[in-house]
């Protein structure tokens, strides 16, 4: 009985022990398939940065059906990457989202228009068809029309508003005058699809003073509750970040990553880690809360969003990673 005993005993230990010593469990969910524009993730996963922190990370890839809010919402993860408008828009419909981080620091969208169409300048937009990405991307140009005081419903006062494909094809097939495009991607895929840098018109958001933050870190706001997720996020938010500061330092073998988790195109991933890194800004993921307070306005204006929000944002897991 005696031994029986010690056996049970030691045996309770180990699994004790065990459990103790088990990484944390993390599910990410990206806003979008895998590409470099989320290299900084899957680099920490490859280099070990998050197994450094006792951390296991799965990283879920996006697509144009999948809602990273509507994700987390049912429990699939448990933080995202998304837009702050569309995560201010979820939090007012009662899905509790909260920013603890910002790795991009700047916005990657533009208005691209061919030099020889009709649209020269923001004055020219008005009576013609511009396109537009939805799923929670067109919250920046609505509030950018909103500005200009024109219409998005159509006719002679205002825009068409085409609900474009997640590639050129509406602007290599004339179905608008202008089409929305990243800086990293879908850029540089109407210059591969035969366009010349100085045949086209660029709106920059963020040169105009119309960015509204991208790609920032979410999670659900009773989940910081528990002081053991907050210091799970803590060093998710560390890891991720040194991940993204090898990225940068490193493109190519970033890209090469990329490539080996569903990425497609080498050399479009290298070129479009380049462009990332340009928005990536010091890497500590902090949030710029002029740059907020700026998006949540802008939100405000074209009442996208009606009531200011509270509490959408946290600094204190980018403090405490910072340490």
């Amino acid at each position: 009985m005696r031994n029986i005993l010690i056996a049970l005993m030691a045996s309770a230990m180990s699994l004790a022990a065990s459990h103790a010593s088990a990484a944390d469990e993390i599910v990410l969910q990206l806003k979008w398939v895998a590409q470099s524009q989320f290299a900084g993730y899957y680099v920490a996963k490859d280099k070990g940065f998050y197994e450094e922190e006792d951390l296991d990370v799965e990283i879920k890839a996006g697509g144009p059906d999948i809602a990273p809010e509507q994700v987390i919402a049912g429990g699939g993860a448990d933080v995202i990457v998304a837009w702050m408008g569309g995560a201010l828009v979820a939090r007012e419909k009662g899905v509790p989202l909260v920013n603890i981080a910002q790795p991009y620091q700047k916005s990657g969208l533009q208005l691209i228009c061919p030099k020889d169409g009709p649209i020269k300048t923001e004055a020219d937009f008005k009576g013609h068809t511009l396109g537009v990405w939805f799923f929670g991307n067109e919250y920046p140009f609505f509030a950018w029309m909103n500005k200009l005081g024109l219409s998005t419903e159509g006719g002679a006062d205002g825009v068409t508003v085409l609900k474009q494909s997640f590639d050129v094809q509406p602007l290599v097939q004339k179905q608008a005058d202008c089409i929305s495009v990243m800086t990293y991607n879908e850029y540089w895929q109407a210059i591969d699809a035969g366009f010349k840098p100085e045949d086209l018109t660029v709106f920059n958001y963020s040169e105009m003073g119309n960015d509204l933050l991208e790609d920032g870190l979410y999670v659900l706001e009773d989940k910081l509750a528990d002081p053991a997720f907050k210091e799970s996020m803590v060093k998710f938010v560390r890891a991720s970040m040194k991940g993204w500061e090898y990225a940068i330092a490193n493109p190519e073998e970033a890209a090469e990553i990329v490539m080996d988790n569903g990425g497609q195109d080498e050399n479009h991933q290298v070129r479009m880690m380049g462009e990332v890194a340009k928005l990536i800004g010091d890497a500590t993921g902090k949030l710029d809360t002029a740059v907020y307070e700026r998006t949540t306005n802008a939100l405000l204006d074209q009442k996208i969003i009606t009531t200011e929000p509270e509490g959408a944002y946290t600094t204190e897991i980018t403090d405490a990673a910072a340490q």
